[in-house]
């Protein structure tokens, strides 16, 4: 994998106050430097089945090596979504993306990892069916997310293809 590095990239919307001068009094000089744990940081891979295990062990590493406040089910959950991600992007995408991005992206008080690829197809999260196998892979993500109080979602990219994202929350950082 390739670590194309760390980078201020788009954040969950509501997570940085940006309110007008005059709304609300100037927060401490401290209170505006980031913490050691945030950031973001973006991986690219081959659309191939040993990306699976690369791209999970590469998120456990990075939280790790940066810190971030995680207990261990929120670890396995987002090793969790990563692989169900990378996964379906290696089985659905790969003939039209042969590249996949993974993204981290940490702030103070949340997690988000997505997962980017080429392909034009927008996935929907099925529902269960006990007759079926496969296919549940977005429905795991969605409903790790939304036990964990957090969201997904898939949004189209400025070329065509989509990113598929899960954000977490952290326990608070910083006290107000």
């Amino acid at each position: 994998m390739d670590d194309d590095g760390r980078g201020p990239g788009p954040r969950p919307d509501g997570e940085r106050p940006d309110g007008a001068a005059g709304e609300a009094p100037e927060p401490a000089a401290d209170a505006l430097r980031p913490l050691p744990y945030e950031g973001v940081w973006r991986f690219t891979a081959a659309a191939v089945d040993a990306s699976v295990p690369r791209a999970r062990h590469a998120v456990r590493d990075l939280l790790f090596r940066q810190g971030v406040p995680v207990s261990d089910d929120m670890v396995q959950g987002l090793l969790l979504i990563v692989s169900e991600l990378v996964t379906n992007a290696v089985r659905h995408a790969a003939v039209l993306s042969p590249t996949l991005g993974v993204e981290v992206a940490v702030g103070a008080d949340w997690v988000r990892v997505s997962v980017e690829d080429s392909h034009p197809y927008r996935p929907t999260a099925l529902e269960t069916d006990h007759g079926r196998t496969g296919g549940r892979g977005l429905l795991l993500v969605r409903e790790i997310a939304r036990e964990a109080g957090g969201a997904c979602d898939v949004q189209r990219t400025e070329g065509g293809g989509k990113v598929i994202w899960a954000v977490l929350p952290l326990k608070p950082a910083r006290t107000s």
